[in-house]
């Protein structure tokens, strides 16, 4: 693997003039004219990888550029997700993007034994708590139609680091396991409101058909991390990052997480109204949907963040601070609302 681009443009080396080297507008760039007063500051985010800003300018033009390291790391169940990022940047996935749909441009890849670099494009765009209903519409209307998009063309991937289909179901069935937990929702004495209980309990006991349904779906390519933080809009444009939970999935999936992991708890209700349509018109834009007669999308939330929010709230009070427990409790409630 050839020297980093990165090392250049931080001054530490000067790589072979025959190396290849791009600006954030994907132009080939002569290393030895960036100046010197390049300028490195770090990103938000990352939890996992190390994000940082590079600056500068290039033949008296300014530049940027994102420099995300990757160090090997197992996380529990998917010990190669700490290099899912360059695998997919590497596999040709970007020829079934969209022109409203996509991730960051990639300048530059390189692989050691035990850490990933990718030198991508900055993006700039709202993102977070500042996206509206309007763009969470155009939002699960691109996904869908990337979904729609790739299923179409029978789109296959070079790679084989990728979580299966059946995560979300695996997650469910793990945490409906711990039989205390399962058991203080059906307690006499439990704290959390009976029509969550109720919500919860109900749903454990079709759960074995609504999965059985669920699986007729089509299987698609799912983000894995689809909430707002790491979602980018701007000029009608869907800009992904952080892929390094993709893998296979129903369809459906990074809606469930787009509503319920949106932070931003008195809409949901109207993501969940909103979205869902959405959703499956960018779908059908592509492919025929018109046997599709629920994506379950409701079902999965509770049966997902169910389990994963009672937890916290009352029976391991250790765990999270009142204030995180009340805020988790109102999650559930709103779950409730959706369909009641």
């Amino acid at each position: 693997m050839k020297a980093a681009p990165c090392r250049a443009i931080m001054g530490k080396e000067i790589a072979d003039s025959s190396e290849q080297h791009y600006d954030e507008r994907g132009s080939k760039v002569n290393i030895t004219k960036i100046d010197e007063g390049y300028r490195i500051t770090k990103l938000s985010g990352g939890s996992v990888g190390h994000v940082e800003l590079v600056t500068g300018t290039y033949d008296n033009k300014p530049f940027k550029a994102v420099i995300k390291t990757q160090k090997k790391w197992e996380r529990p169940g998917d010990p190669n997700s700490w290099r899912r990022e360059y695998d997919l940047y590497t596999s040709g996935l970007s020829e079934i993007f969209t022109e409203t749909f996509r991730w960051p441009k990639c300048y530059h890849a390189e692989i050691s034994n035990d850490e990933t670099k990718l030198w991508t494009e900055y993006i700039e765009g709202v993102s977070g708590s500042d996206l509206t209903v309007e763009m969470y519409e155009k939002i699960a209307e691109g996904l869908g139609r990337f979904h729609g998009k790739l299923f179409a063309e029978k789109f296959t991937l070079p790679t084989e680091n990728l979580c299966n289909a059946d995560g979300m179901k695996d997650f469910y069935r793990y945490n409906r396991s711990k039989k205390e937990l399962y058991n203080y929702i059906r307690r006499s004495d439990c704290k959390i409101p009976r029509h969550l209980c109720k919500m919860i309990a109900d749903m454990d006991e079709k759960s074995d058909k609504v999965w059985a349904e669920i699986e007729k779906l089509p299987i698609v390519l799912r983000h894995g991390d689809f909430f707002p933080p790491n979602i980018f809009y701007a000029d009608d444009k869907i800009i992904l990052i952080d892929w390094d939970s993709a893998g296979w999935s129903y369809l459906g999936e990074d809606i469930v997480n787009l509503i319920a992991d949106s932070g931003d708890v008195d809409h949901m209700a109207e993501y969940y109204h909103t979205c869902v349509p959405a959703y499956l018109k960018g779908f059908s834009e592509f492919s025929d949907a018109s046997q599709i007669e629920s994506l379950y999308i409701y079902e999965r939330i509770v049966m997902h963040f169910g389990y994963r929010l009672i937890g916290g709230v009352t029976w391991r009070n250790d765990v999270k601070t009142p204030e995180e427990q009340k805020s988790d409790l109102n999650v559930l409630q709103k779950i409730y609302e959706m369909e009641n």
